[in-house]
């Protein structure tokens, strides 16, 4: 009885030191910024000290799911050595991709537009920490160019979908090519890097769109696999299931589109799916 006393007393003995020495949870932010590294041990962290913050992360991470009322989705896999889909143009001929080659149990989320900015769901992200990316119109956006600046500080991509989301179908090659690259040239002023990808609105396109887009410095035309609507996914496919790879849309839509549902309630219905067919969210640039 004495030596497991005595053996309490040494453990509580060295917890007490670990904690004077910061051997807690911390929550900060890596290197760059991104809040996806909250969490993460400095590379001078002793082995100890990162077992005890991974799995303070961990926990603090569950906790949030708990909060938001969903089931915890899997870590994403480390991101490929190598990038499954070639982005190189031939003869102005960019890619038009609806999903990621992979065998890997995961999937890709996407918002559009930009109309709605529910403050909630800047929380729920930040929290939950799901990549995901943006393609954003700026007729939806101007309002509030900053709500979108939140989000990109997470690690969450920036990417075109016109200036005033038309058909492009309707359009002339010109016009096309200046809500292009219209948009290119103000996305990359508001927030600070050129996008890579687009997507046209309606997931409407034709030669002319691969053509401007290509000359507008975009690398791929992304369209998708399925799209969220309020409680349910609309699936292209007929086995109506998610397969490895798929990019999922969705939007930036407010109670007033989604019958009086928030979209971080949306959003919190999306995750319930990717969870409950065994998936988890990758993020698309790492990808592309």
């Amino acid at each position: 009885m004495d030596r497991r006393i005595r053996g309490a007393a040494l453990a509580c003995a060295l917890l007490v030191a670990g904690v004077a020495t910061g051997c807690g949870t911390g929550s900060g932010s890596g290197s760059d910024g991104d809040a996806r590294g909250a969490g993460e041990p400095s590379p001078s962290a002793s082995p100890a000290r990162t077992v005890r913050g991974d799995a303070g992360a961990r926990a603090d991470l569950a906790a949030a799911y708990r909060k938001w009322g969903i089931e915890p989705l899997a870590a994403p896999p480390a991101p490929p050595a190598a990038k499954p889909v070639d982005l190189s143009a031939t003869g102005g001929h960019i890619p038009v991709i609806s999903e990621i080659p992979t065998q890997q149990k995961v999937v890709f989320l996407t918002f559009d537009d930009g109309a709605e900015k529910d403050p909630q769901f800047v929380t729920m992200m930040r929290e939950l920490k799901i990549p995901f990316t943006m393609f954003l119109t700026d007729a939806a956006i101007s309002s509030d160019y900053g709500y979108f600046k939140k989000l990109q500080a997470f690690g969450d991509g920036v990417q075109n979908h016109t200036l005033t989301h038309p058909n492009l179908r309707t359009l002339g090659a010109a016009a096309q090519k200046q809500e292009i690259c219209g948009q290119q040239t103000k996305l990359k002023d508001r927030y600070g890097t050129a996008p890579r990808l687009f997507r046209p609105p309606y997931g409407n396109w034709n030669e002319d769109t691969r053509a401007a887009a290509a000359s507008c410095g975009l690398e791929a035309i992304v369209l998708w696999r399925e799209s969220m609507q309020i409680k349910n996914m609309q699936y292209q496919r007929g086995d109506r299931k998610l397969h490895p790879g798929d990019i999922i849309l969705a939007h930036f839509r407010g109670p007033s589109e989604l019958k009086g549902t928030t979209m971080t309630e949306m959003t919190a219905n999306l995750l319930r799916h990717v969870q409950e067919q065994g998936y988890t969210i990758a993020r698309l640039e790492d990808y592309l």
